[in-house]
């Protein structure tokens, strides 16, 4: 008989943690929800105005435009001191039906991004070079567009292949000050930190300006005969 108790005393133990237990989920799933819908919660999405990669004469090249719109998370970060670091890169692929693509080309390119608190402005760096801008919507305007950007040379892919290009545009959480990555890694997974998108499409032939045809019923003027330097005047 004690044993039959001593059995039973786990079952009645968790029978008494069950109420605790349901409680506690349905407060971690009232704060989930809590935390979703709170004002600037929601992580903003990065959309694509534009993307196109054109074999030319000399080059392959790319042209992006994005359109992207700060969590107010990572806004208020950057207001209060935290450089942020965003990176753009872009993969040239030539299709093979036997193996593996065969990766012709990559290239990268990496902005950090600061708020001068005494101008309030924002500056964005690449490289040795530097530009402020009046706007947040200006300076994110200044990572998130590219024209002609040089991938690879022409000669990298054949006129008749079918070659296409890897596009990813995000901000780089890896270069944040190491306690911030530290908090970034837990319950949630970063949230609003993860910002940034992958694409590919193809890469395609310039077109060809197209010339107006000139127009078969129109009227064309009849030259005139030219005078010759030998011509003399008829006698009368």
């Amino acid at each position: 008989m004690p044993s039959v108790v001593a059995a039973r005393q786990p079952t009645g133990h968790r029978a008494r943690r069950g109420p605790r237990s349901l409680a506690a989920s349905i407060a971690s799933f009232l704060l989930a929800w809590l935390l979703v819908l709170a004002p600037g919660a929601r992580a903003q999405g990065v959309e694509v105005l534009g993307l196109a990669a054109t074999r030319g004469a000399e080059t392959v090249a790319l042209d992006y435009q994005l359109r992207v719109t700060l969590p107010r998370a990572v806004e208020e970060a950057a207001q209060r001191g935290v450089p942020l670091y965003f990176s753009a890169s872009a993969t040239l692929w030539k299709p093979r039906w036997y193996w593996r693509d065969d990766r012709l080309a990559r290239v990268r390119r990496e902005w950090r991004l600061t708020y001068q608190p005494l101008t309030s402005s924002w500056r964005v760096s690449q490289g040795g070079l530097g530009q402020s801008h009046p706007t947040l919507a200006d300076a994110m305007g200044a990572m998130t567009r590219g024209t002609a950007w040089r991938v690879a040379d022409a000669a990298a892919v054949d006129a008749d292949a079918r070659a296409y290009v890897e596009f990813s545009w995000e901000l780089d959480t890896s270069q944040l000050p190491r306690p911030l990555q530290i908090g970034l890694t837990g319950v949630g997974g970063g949230g609003d930190w993860n910002l940034g998108l992958e694409r590919t499409v193809q890469v395609s032939a310039p077109r060809a300006e197209a010339r107006p045809e000139p127009r078969p019923d129109a009227a064309r003027p009849e030259p005139k005969p030219e005078a010759r330097p030998d011509a003399r005047p008829e006698a009368r």
